[in-house]
């Protein structure tokens, strides 16, 4: 049975600005649902640069991509947000009551009167290699993210790929795994010397294996593989017998099922108002570098600007019947008392 869910606010996207559109939606009560692929918060800056500098954050004369998340998640604590990580936003409709359903990909369904887009350039989704009839294989024995270990216990597993998650996982998988073998077009990695060193000792120790070369081919039936077919400079053509397959060749940026929500488009971009960033969809809001609208700066501040003016609109179509009334956080002690710097003195 599918997972559901009911809130004020469905934000598709957890990078800054979907973090940031929390914090508005939070000083006026408003409760929020954040669905990302990825497994973490961050969008682009966690995933991409978390060590890269950034300094055009208001207040910050330098920050990493990975700070500015940490600071976000501490901001928008008091606000309890619910997350979905490696979930997909796959479709939407409007309900009879005039809320929106939302469902992912991994059957979470979540109703709200908002959902505001905030998914960067698109969805992350994976680099999948080059390999004849891989598709066959795909959500049975092929992956591409890990979201259960136990589908890959006791099994003989092939990872492939030299950047982190490749290796993480390899140091992960190999406690219960049958057994684990990495495959890497070339005896250099990209992942942390840490683990790299820790993959290298178990190699040493015969407790996982390391095969240098490119996958060419898969062989298996019925979405079960059974082996993959690997060129190697030294040894040659290699058959590896296997029966699970995790590839991490990187990310690419897509639009995904976003394109197919019925909004207006333009060049892969969602155009939107310059008073409440709504898109072609009343109740349906676009911020950050997914909107499109005349003199559009990408940058990360810009998105902040659009997600405090989305939320005034999301106040109205969350809470018709009450009034918005306009605070400062300086000033006024009642969102003071939501962000928990001031003592309620009524208590």
């Amino acid at each position: 049975m599918s997972e559901k869910h009911t809130t004020d606010v469905i934000i598709i996207g957890a990078g800054p600005c979907g973090l940031f559109a929390v914090f508005e939606l939070g000083l006026l009560d408003l409760k929020c649902h954040l669905v990302d692929i990825l497994d973490k918060p961050g969008g682009q800056c966690a995933e991409l640069y978390p060590e890269k500098p950034i300094y055009d954050i208001p207040a910050w004369p330098v920050i990493s991509g990975q700070d500015l998340t940490d600071r976000l998640l501490e901001q928008i604590a008091p606000f309890n947000p619910q997350f979905h990580y490696q979930q997909m936003a796959e479709s939407i409709q409007k309900l009879d009551n005039g809320n929106w359903e939302m469902t992912t990909d991994q059957g979470i369904v979540i109703e709200a009167p908002v959902i505001v887009i905030a998914a960067g350039g698109g969805s992350f989704m994976p680099k999948k290699p080059p390999i004849p009839e891989l598709k066959r294989y795909e959500g049975e024995s092929v992956f591409y993210a890990v979201r259960k270990m136990d589908v890959f216990k006791d099994h003989d597993l092939v990872i492939a790929g030299g950047g982190d998650s490749a290796l993480d996982w390899c140091l992960n998988m190999q406690p219960i795994a049958k057994s684990v073998t990495l495959v890497h077009r070339r005896d250099d990695f990209r992942a942390a010397p840490d683990s790299v060193l820790k993959m290298r000792k178990l190699v040493e120790q015969g407790k996982m294996g390391l095969v240098i070369g490119d996958i060419k081919g898969i062989d298996g039936a019925d979405g079960q593989v059974e082996a993959l077919q690997v060129k190697t400079k030294t040894q040659g053509e290699l058959e590896l017998k296997c029966s699970r397959f995790l590839a991490f060749y990187g990310l690419t940026m897509k639009l995904g099922p976003v394109a197919d929500f019925g909004l207006n488009l333009h060049e892969n971009l969602i155009p939107v108002d310059t008073e409440k960033f709504q898109t072609s969809e009343a109740g349906i809001f676009a911020i950050g570098d997914i909107n499109h609208y005349p003199g559009k700066l990408k940058l990360i501040l810009s998105g902040f600007h659009e997600a405090a003016l989305m939320a005034q609109e999301a106040f109205r179509i969350c809470r018709p019947n009450e009034k918005l009334r306009f605070q400062y956080t300086t000033s006024s002690s009642d969102l003071q008392k939501k962000l928990g710097v001031a003592e309620d003195k009524a208590a």
